[in-house]
């Protein structure tokens, strides 16, 4: 910006740029250089004079811990749209917040959690690379068995990821949990062993490249990763700064900081974005644990390579990534409510036609309801017990139930007992008898 002053100073246009600041129209779009200079500027501006205009209104700054490898700090500015999201995120995600019986009731809600966590597991994976289908994941991680490929690896280590996130969400995060969570996301899904859970070494030289190595960011030499990890922490435990950074924006520039300094070979990304639902979950939004940011992120990928991208080239701005991922947490929370509609409704559905089945518990209610739109799907013990969150014994107990009143169909394959909806599972649930 130092630059632009020079020059309309040397061009005896700066009241002129001034008073341009007070013409400027209301936008909710935070536009960068990219974006501005491809369109008309207003009355008697230059492209140039119009970014100054911008640039000025846009003060003041707030400087955070976060430095880049020439030493300037990373900023942001609370433009509108900001506040406004902010707003939207805490009526809706954290506190009494009004949401059907399905996840605010004990008995039903891990199911919903397990969804989740299977979502975001497989949509984090699938942006690094993973081509596995959800339906084949789902399946693995549902009956417990080993992953086939590098893809289901990754999936089923981001699912692992997920499970510790939920469980450390009340622990201050250190150094070692991030070399942990780290290790567990890459396990048996990087190119050498030995870099799961350790930080890259100065002899690993890492660059942000596109597909035609053109690099777009080179992260801080591997000797500083150290000092900046235990700096991270203590931002994202509240110890630093001392001025009040909004819950949400303090997770997001969590997300981002990780991913900037990239202190790993490989999982990146996955990490980084484990450590903003950590940090979203720390600060009491718990609506959190049912959404998943990847599955935004993956349907347009580009815009959150350019939200890095538009940040680092503009002054280290940080407003263009939060403006970016809070727009993915407000879908991401239109994405659950819609999800939860629709389940909320073939639930009651079932229940209805259930009517006269009344001493069937939830679980089962929960399986036929699924079996009805999945004829050809096959239930396990511990599939059962991994979608409920239940105990062997239980589930156990539910499938040989279901099966004996003749709504499931029970299979030996090997060692293992298998379970298939009934042929004729919908016709005899509009039986009044059943």
């Amino acid at each position: 910006m130092n630059l632009l002053l020079e020059e309309a100073r040397a061009k005896g246009r700066v009241e002129r740029v001034l008073q341009a600041i007070n013409e400027l129209e209301p936008s909710r779009r935070y536009r960068h250089w990219d974006k501005l200079r491809h369109r008309k500027p207003p009355n008697d501006l230059v492209h140039r004079e119009w970014w100054l205009a911008l640039k000025l209104a846009r003060l003041p700054y707030r400087q955070i811990a976060l430095r880049s490898i020439d030493g300037r700090a990373f900023q942001y500015t609370l433009v509108d749209p900001i506040s406004e999201f902010l707003h939207e995120i805490d009526s809706r995600t954290r506190g009494s917040i009004g949401m059907p019986d399905p996840i605010t009731n004990p008995e039903t809600k891990a199911r919903y959690i397990v969804n989740s966590l299977v979502e975001e597991a497989i949509t984090s994976s699938q942006l690094e690379g993973a081509a596995t289908t959800r339906r084949v994941a789902k399946e693995m991680i549902r009956t417990g068995r080993p992953p086939r490929d590098h893809g289901e690896q990754m999936i089923l280590n981001n699912y692992s990821a997920m499970q510790m996130i939920v469980m450390l969400r009340d622990k201050l995060l250190t150094p070692e949990t991030i070399l942990n969570l780290h290790r567990i996301v890459t396990q048996s899904a990087i190119d050498d062993p030995a870099d799961a859970g350790r930080l890259r070494r100065p002899d690993q030289r890492i660059e942000v490249a596109d597909l035609y190595n053109r690099v777009f960011h080179v992260p801080p030499p591997a000797d500083r990763l150290e000092s900046r990890m235990a700096e991270m922490c203590d931002f994202a435990n509240g110890k630093i700064p001392k001025t009040f950074v909004h819950p949400v924006l303090r997770s997001i520039i969590l997300h981002f900081w990780l991913a900037y300094d990239h202190p790993f070979v490989d999982g990146n990304g996955r990490t980084a974005r484990a450590l903003f639902y950590w940090s979203m979950l720390h600060q009491g939004y718990w609506l959190c644990e049912f959404i998943s940011i990847s599955e935004i992120i993956r349907k347009a990928p580009a815009q959150y390579g350019r939200a890095f991208l538009y940040t680092e080239t503009d002054d280290n701005d940080l407003t263009y990534f939060m403006l970016y991922h809070l727009e993915v947490i407000r879908k991401a929370i239109e994405q659950l409510h819609r999800y939860v509609e629709r389940k909320t409704v073939e639930l009651r559905e079932a229940e209805l036609r259930m009517r006269a089945v009344a001493d069937l518990n939830h679980r089962q209610c929960a399986l036929i309801s699924h079996a009805l739109r999945h004829p050809g799907y096959r239930y396990t013990f511990d599939s059962h017990s991994r979608s409920h969150n239940v105990v062997y014994q239980t589930a156990r107990t539910d499938l040989l139930e279901l099966a004996k009143r003749g709504f499931l169909e029970a299979r030996k394959v090997g060692r293992e007992w298998q379970f298939v909806p009934a042929i004729e599972l919908d016709e005899l649930l509009r039986k009044p008898s059943v």
